[in-house]
């Protein structure tokens, strides 16, 4: 039989698996706070309620992991109804479960993240707020995974904070992948269709690359597009302008912007 030292530290479950169990003084001192600031924390909704067992509240490792987050949101910056409404979100938000049916992560090339609320505003400094990140979850960017959140991707990560660290605010970013994903999505249905038509379903996993290429060389020469001329240089700095003799514009390119003489 179990001393009450023991029946203190641990719970058991219908599963047989022993859970770390903390009353109110013990979950206090293992975060480094008071217990006033602890009861205040759980009046303001940082904390999820704890087991009750009579008038014994027993808490477990997912509260000191939320106490340890808290902190942290805090020292970077956050106040405290600020976290409060990033802790909402991300409790109201999309499971990992459910990005994966979203997305169709079955066939997904993509690599995911797994990312502490805190690793997250790390990334993206003074621009984690409950707006971005509500609308990180509702375009699927983001799901929650406990107390993990996971990122779809970590290219998308790393060129979303590599924008928001070069000025492009988070919301605004945002936005551009809000629409990049509904063009996406139509030369997805685009190329499916082709291949689907004239060769078989079955064949569109095995040629996606091609998509992808078609895709990569038309964003880049549209990039090209966009960029003004300098005096006296063709409109696109590029190998497809220049003769691989000489270096110099193709006669009658249409990048070169000159017609054959006749």
């Amino acid at each position: 039989m179990q001393d009450d030292a023991t029946q203190d530290a641990a719970h058991t479950t219908g599963a047989r698996t022993t859970v770390r169990e903390y009353r109110t003084e013990e979950l206090a001192e293992a975060a480094g706070i008071p217990v006033r600031t602890l009861r205040f924390y759980r009046e303001r909704k940082l904390l999820p309620p704890p087991r009750r067992e009579g008038r014994i509240a027993w808490y477990d490792d997912h509260h000191l992991a939320r106490l340890h987050t808290v902190a942290a949101l805090l020292e970077r910056g956050h106040t405290l109804g600020g976290i409060a409404e990033l802790t909402v979100a991300f409790e109201n938000g999309r499971d990992v479960g459910q990005l994966g049916e979203l997305l169709g992560m079955g066939w997904s090339e993509e690599t995911p993240v797994r990312l502490t609320p805190e690793a997250l505003a790390d990334y993206f400094e003074g621009e984690v707020t409950p707006e971005n990140l509500a609308a990180s979850l509702d375009l699927g960017y983001l799901a929650t995974d406990g107390e993990e959140i996971v990122h779809v991707s970590r290219r998308l990560l790393d060129v979303s904070s590599a924008l928001v660290r070069e000025g492009v605010p988070l919301s605004a970013v945002l936005e551009a992948g809000r629409r990049v994903r509904e063009h996406a999505d139509a030369m997805a249905a685009l190329f499916a269709e082709l291949i689907s038509t004239h060769i078989s379903e079955e064949a569109v996993p095995r040629l996606r690359p091609l998509a992808k290429s078609v895709v990569e060389a038309e964003l880049t020469m549209a990039m090209d597009r966009l960029r003004p001329a300098a005096p006296g240089r063709p409109v696109a700095d590029s190998p497809v302008a220049d003769s691989p003799v000489s270096g110099q514009p193709v006669s009658g390119s249409p990048i070169s912007g000159q017609t054959p003489s006749s």
